[in-house]
């Protein structure tokens, strides 16, 4: 008789925590190129931009940020990966 595997059910699934509401919203600001310290709150210890699923932000704010991030990274604002230092 073969061995059945157990199959995954919502409670045992664990998903991350997520910001209920977008950070600029909240603040009443909007993603800015210029405010690296802000923009480096949305990107990971690796570089990346961290996703909207994780950084729960609005679609709209999610796009500016991602534009303004670019932006920063060619002015030199913020470093491209975790092995260029500033």
């Amino acid at each position: 008789m073969p061995i059945k595997k157990k199959t995954n059910t919502k409670s045992s699934i664990r998903k991350p925590k997520r910001n209920t509401e977008c950070y600029f919203t909240q603040t009443g600001t909007k993603p800015d190129y210029k405010e690296a310290l802000v923009l480096r709150r949305f990107i990971s210890d690796r570089g990346k931009i961290i996703p909207q699923k994780y950084s729960g932000l609005m679609s709209r704010h999610q796009r500016k940020l991602a534009q303004e991030v670019k932006k920063a990274r060619y002015m030199g604002l913020i470093q491209y990966t975790d092995r260029h230092a500033i």
